[in-house]
C-alpha cells in the first residue's frame, strides 16, 4: 500500500522550476530519506506534501486519495504529520503538559477543560507516548529548560500525539550537539517499522540517514536524481558524480 504519491509534481516561481517534475511514492512503513544539497528543492517539496504550497502541475495524494487541493490542517486530518527545521514548543509549559495539551486537541477537548480537570485518559496517553520518544524521566521539566536534542524529542512527541499515518520531519538532526545525536537517531529510526508509520526524511547528516533509511531519494535541481537503497544510490555513477565532494 502506498501512503503517499507524488505524481509529475513541479512547483514554479516564475518561468525557475525549484520543485521539477518529481514522482515519487513512499510505501506505507517505509523509512524513506531525502537528500541532496542546500537549494535542491527538499523543504519545497516538504511545503507541497503538506499543503503550505499549491503545485503548479502534477498531483499529491495520501492513501490514495487526491489531497492536491486541500489546506494543511485538512490533510493533517487525514494522518499527515510535520515538523519543522526550528523548535516549537510551550517553554513555561512542562514536557508532560506539552503532550497533554497536543493530546488533547487530538480529542477535541478544550485547554481550559484540560486545565480545570485531570483526565486519566488524556494523562495515560501523553505518559505513552513520552515513553516511546524517550523523555519520561522529563516529564515533569519544562520544556524551556530542555537540550536541543530533548526538544527535538518533544516536538517529535507532539506529532504523534495527533496520531498521523505519515510523517513528515525536516533536518531533525539541525542543531543538534553530537552527544545528543545517538539517543534522537534511536527515536526516529522506532517510528516507522512495526508501527506502520511512514517517514519521509530531509537530513543532511549523511551517516545517520545510512542508519535508518529503507530507501534514499536524492534531489538535483528540484529533479529527482535517484531513488533506491541506500546502497544502490551511494553506488550510482549520477549520484557520486553530482554529490561525492559535496555536502549533502
Amino acid at each position: 500500500m502506498t501512503a503517499v504519491t507524488v505524481e509529475s509534481v513541479s512547483w514554479r516561481i516564475g518561468a525557475v522550476p525549484i520543485v521539477d517534475d518529481v514522482t515519487l511514492e513512499l510505501a506505507a512503513g517505509e523509512f524513506m530519506a531525502l537528500i541532496g544539497p542546500n537549494g535542491a528543492g527538499k523543504t519545497s517539496l516538504f511545503n507541497l506534501i503538506s499543503g503550505l504550497r499549491r503545485p503548479s502541475s502534477g498531483r499529491i495524494l495520501l492513501g490514495g486519495g487526491d489531497v492536491t487541493g486541500l489546506a494543511p490542517y485538512r490533510r493533517a486530518r487525514l494522518g499527515l504529520g510535520r515538523t519543522f527545521q526550528t523548535s516549537a514548543v510551550f517553554g513555561s509549559l512542562t514536557v508532560a503538559e506539552n503532550v497533554a495539551l497536543a493530546v488533547q486537541a487530538r480529542r477535541g477537548g478544550a485547554a481550559r477543560a484540560w486545565r480545570r480537570r485531570s483526565d486519566r485518559q488524556v494523562t495515560a496517553r501523553a505518559g505513552e507516548i513520552l515513553s516511546e520518544v524517550r523523555l519520561s524521566p522529563r516529564a515533569s521539566a519544562t520544556a524551556g529548560s530542555l537540550a536541543h536534542g530533548e526538544k527535538r524529542k518533544l516536538e517529535i512527541a507532539l506529532l504523534l500525539a495527533a496520531e498521523p499515518n505519515v510523517l513528515l520531519l525536516d533536518e531533525p538532526m539541525a542543531g543538534v550537539s553530537a552527544e545528543e545525536v545517538p539517543a534522537l537517531v534511536a527515536v526516529i529510526r522506532d517510528l516507522a517499522g512495526g508501527s506502520g508509520r511512514s517517514v519521509l526524511m530531509v537530513e543532511h547528516h549523511m551517516d545517520v540517514v545510512l542508519d535508518v533509511a529503507d530507501r534514499i531519494a536524492v534531489l538535483h535541481h528540484g529533479a529527482l536524481l535517484a531513488c533506491d537503497t541506500p546502497g544502490a544510490v551511494m553506488a550510482d555513477p549520477f549520484v557520486q558524480e553530482a554529490y561525492l565532494g559535496e555536502s549533502l
